[in-house]
């Protein structure tokens, strides 16, 4: 009779033995924070698995090119960290966000998967640490103290270069499109919540379309620090254990793998005692997100009504807006985005917090840190492919609703200043709202001017290009 297969093995960590399920790849060290760190549902951001793998990848090119590593080590440990990248051993990376401040433990899962991996390829037992040892050899010329914050600056810069730039720059064409589009719609203008003097729906969206170039362009500008990496620091900045020439050629592998312009940071002292870039990064992202609040609710309140609301957009019908209410249509992408940046704004606040915790040579906030910015960089690329996709690209002016609050507009009474002075010009505005007019029918009643200076002055187009 067949023996029945062990559920667990045994794995060493410099504690003692700890029982490791059978048919995993993480190790000891794993295992002892799975039962320590049970905290929460938040698992450490996706993204760091493969920005780790990357980190480990290059530290061993860099240590067989100082003759640090042996090269078949290199060779069965970038393999490993290669099918890493892959996508092969997601699963293999259970830590939440909230273990050792430090990211210690989820560095050692790091370690122990690619240590236990090299183990199959050489055929040799799990957890044998043969023959590639996860402190000795895959974690060679480094601490977590340098490598974590290194692997959340490379996340951070793949995300923002793969997944935001492409979603800010398609959302910006979307919006830039539609205020070409809508060019000649000349509507009213709106200041303090009430109305203001004409522009055209074109003029409106194109300030939308500047506002999201400049947050791109601000978080692509914040980005330029994220690149000067600590690796190579090891465990207090002073490169302890790391041997001369290690720092210049990971980092140069980190550049050549990524295809991103990273360096050597000129201080370690300052990258490992702070991550004050990360914040910088945050900042602009939450700076972003309020330019997204401020464009989701100016759509929902032209959208909304429609019937007894502004009513001057028509939004895509994506969905059935109410339970209760047949027909009801909401602006749930505009919502949607108005959470989202609500969410970020969040977030900058949990990140400038924990940076400003750093104590000496260290923050003790780093899962905290990428977790809040990795959401939030998440969030705002998914949240403006959404909106540009099933709003933005399907909305239209209801041209009919807006030329007749267009022919009600108290406030046309501004370009009667030139011809009337403001006294009599504000004369016709309040006659026009008391009497329900219209304001040349207002003008014409009191007397103050003809038929044709009023069409000529009262020309809504006109007002929307001033100095013509």
């Amino acid at each position: 009779m067949a023996k029945p297969l062990a559920k667990t093995r045994i794995e060493n960590d410099s504690l003692g033995a700890v029982d490791v399920p059978a048919d995993k790849l993480w190790g000891a060290q794993t295992e002892r924070a799975l039962r320590y760190f049970a905290i929460g549902r938040e698992r450490m951001p996706r993204e760091m698995i493969a920005a780790y793998a990357i980190v480990k990848r290059a530290a061993a090119v860099a240590n067989a090119e100082v003759g640090a590593l042996e090269t078949n080590l290199r060779d069965l440990i970038v393999r490993a960290c290669d099918e890493i990248l892959a996508g092969r051993f997601d699963d293999m990376f259970p830590l939440p966000v909230w273990i050792s401040g430090s990211g210690t433990q989820f560095n050692m899962n790091v370690n122990e998967v690619i240590g236990n991996r090299v183990s199959q390829l050489a055929g040799t037992a799990l957890g044998s640490k043969a023959p590639a040892h996860p402190n000795d050899h895959v974690n060679l010329s480094q601490s977590t103290n340098d490598t974590f914050p290194t692997a959340m600056n490379i996340a951070v810069a793949l995300a923002a270069r793969d997944r935001l730039s492409p979603a800010l720059s398609a959302l910006e064409s979307a919006i830039g499109a539609k205020a070409e589009a809508w060019a000649d719609v000349v509507k009213p203008g709106r200041t303090h919540m009430q109305d203001a003097t004409p522009l055209t729906l074109g003029q409106e969206w194109s300030g939308y379309a500047a506002m999201i170039e400049d947050g791109r362009r601000r978080v692509e500008a914040a980005m330029s620090g994220i690149f000067r990496l600590p690796l190579g620091g090891t465990a207090v900045g002073t490169g302890l254990n790391a041997p001369a020439g290690f720092a210049e050629q990971a980092v140069r592998e980190v550049a050549r793998l990524t295809a991103l312009p990273f360096v050597c940071a000129p201080n370690y002292f300052a990258v490992q005692g702070a991550h004050d870039d990360l914040l910088h990064v945050s900042a602009a992202l939450r700076t972003l997100a309020a330019s997204l609040y401020k464009i989701a609710n100016d759509v929902r309140l032209m959208a909304s009504g429609p019937s007894a609301g502004l009513g001057e957009l028509r939004l895509p019908a994506n969905e059935p807006g109410s339970s209760m209410m047949p027909g009801k249509v909401n602006p749930t992408q505009a919502e949607a985005l108005a959470m989202i940046a609500a969410q970020v704004m969040g977030n900058d606040v949990a990140v400038g917090f924990a940076g400003a915790g750093g104590l000496f040579e260290m923050n003790v906030y780093k899962p905290l840190i990428i977790a809040n910015v990795m959401q939030s960089l998440s969030l705002l690329s998914d949240g403006c492919t959404s909106f540009r996709l099933f709003l933005v690209e399907g909305a239209e002016p209801n041209r009919d609703r807006i030329a007749q609050s267009l022919r009600r507009l108290p406030s046309l009474a501004t370009a009667l200043v030139p011809l009337l002075g403001y006294d009599a010009a504000a004369r016709v505005a309040h006659e026009a709202a008391a009497g329900g007019l219209t304001v040349r029918e207002a003008a014409l009643r009191l007397g103050l001017a003809s038929e044709a200076a009023l069409d000529d002055a009262l020309d809504a187009t006109k007002m929307t290009k001033p100095g013509l």
